[in-house]
């Protein structure tokens, strides 16, 4: 069961793992990164491994960032200390974070910070963070999250979260972690295989699949308490959820009438109807952000593409032209990019096509060759993926012009199916 607690509702753990974390592992050069010097917070050694790692590793993920190597400063500043920007513009430095972490009499600590703009000379802003010592991993996204967007505009992701399957042997775990793969808790365990998760838009649910008696059923789990209940489970297969931008209701794909069609059910599994007839295959529907478009792959024209339709049900018009077999469509969160598995050659691959742009031609930003299940940030500025490295299934992100990578590697685990959750938490 997960619970939440202070700092703005910070997520803890109900399913504890192991101490085992996803290294980050970051490939890939990216032109025009903001250098940026993210100084040791003062005292921060009291809450390994340090606030000011992780913020780094947040921010150089997103491929808009450059963390300078620093030599260690005595005195230690904090976010009090005056700021030499003559000095940091030496180290090249365009930006500056420096801060503080104290322990308060309570056990808790207290996190201040403060971020200056070198080139101009001025302080941008600062926050301060009360929290436990087990959310100090939590603290350090969210000032990842305001250093973000107060030097991009946008709005960071890294305290956003994601999920995935586990395959660990013969037992399958869907799994909910924070955005760079730590803080990992199952929210639920089978034996039999578990697939297709999708996150609600409010952030609070997952819809999945399981196969727990025998078949595949729809399910949909709120991640606060635990419960659970049925959305689909008539005869044949019921699979590949996705939610309506509302939340009220999701596509499903039904084979009780004879071959996998594209149904509409609400969300606890009343008004189930048909949205297309077809004598093809039509599965992996997912909607635009505004709710007027179904994007799904179907076979219909002989081999895999991706297609669109009102989300309404009605007549389908084909996206995808380059390639014979393209699948797994996802689109942006502000529906100009649409990403999805490409097959080159004998390689399986992520390709981004623009959609805003008629007759653009889709982008290859994967140097893998198994790659499957894309997912956006919910800033849409970058993608989540799973691949197989040297043999064994991993989770990656890259930015969209696939020049920054990130592996979250597991040990002893194949991750599967990664879906990234929406803002909020």
């Amino acid at each position: 069961m997960l619970r939440t607690i202070g700092l703005a509702a910070l997520l803890v753990a109900w399913l504890p793992l192991a101490q085992a974390q996803l290294a980050i592992e970051i490939t890939g050069a990216g032109a025009q990164r903001i250098p940026i010097a993210i100084v040791p917070l003062a005292g921060e050694k009291a809450v390994p491994p340090g606030i000011s790692t992780i913020v780094r590793a947040d921010l150089e993920r997103s491929g808009l960032f450059r963390g300078l190597e620093l030599p260690p400063i005595n005195p230690e500043p904090n976010e009090n200390s005056n700021v030499n920007y003559a000095e940091w513009r030496s180290r090249l430095a365009d930006a500056l974070v420096v801060g503080s972490v104290t322990p308060r009499p309570d056990g808790r600590f207290d996190a201040n910070f403060r971020l200056y703009d070198v080139v101009k000379q001025k302080p941008i802003g600062g926050l301060g963070f009360t929290f436990a010592k087990d959310q100090a991993r939590v603290t350090a996204h969210r000032i990842a999250d305001f250093v973000y967007e107060k030097l991009t505009g946008e709005k960071g992701v890294f305290s956003t979260r994601i999920a995935y399957v586990v395959k660990r042997g013969n037992r399958y775990e869907l799994q909910v972690a924070d955005a760079d793969g730590a803080g990992q808790e199952t929210a639920l365990a089978s034996f039999e295989p578990i697939i297709s998760p999708v996150w609600s838009p409010d952030g609070k649910r997952l819809a999945y699949v399981s196969f727990e008696n025998k078949k595949p059923v729809i399910y949909v789990h709120t991640l606060a308490d635990g419960k659970r209940h049925v959305v689909a489970n008539f005869k044949g297969s019921n699979s590949a959820p996705a939610w309506t931008p509302d939340g009220q209701r999701l596509a499903v794909v039904l084979s009780r009438e004879g071959g996998s069609q594209l149904f509409m059910v609400n969300a606890d599994g009343s008004g189930v109807r048909r949205l297309a007839s077809s004598s093809a295959i039509d599965t992996e529907p997912r909607f635009s952000p505004d709710g007027q478009w179904i994007y799904f792959t179907s076979d219909r024209g002989g081999s895999p593409q991706i297609y669109r339709m009102p989300a309404g049900g009605g007549s389908a018009d084909r996206v995808t032209f380059v390639g014979g077999y393209n699948i797994s469509p996802t689109v942006s969160p502000d529906g100009r990019m649409l990403a999805y598995v490409t097959r080159s050659g004998n390689a399986f691959k992520l390709a981004v096509l623009d959609l805003s742009a008629p007759g653009a031609q889709p982008t290859l930003v994967t140097d893998t060759s198994d790659d499957e299940h894309p997912s956006f940030a919910p800033n849409g500025r970058l993608l989540i993926y799973a691949t197989r490295v040297q043999g064994r299934s991993v989770l990656m992100t890259t930015t969209l012009d696939g020049k920054i990578k990130a592996r979250l590697p597991s040990a002893t685990a194949d991750l599967r199916e990664p879906v990234w959750g929406p803002f909020g938490r």
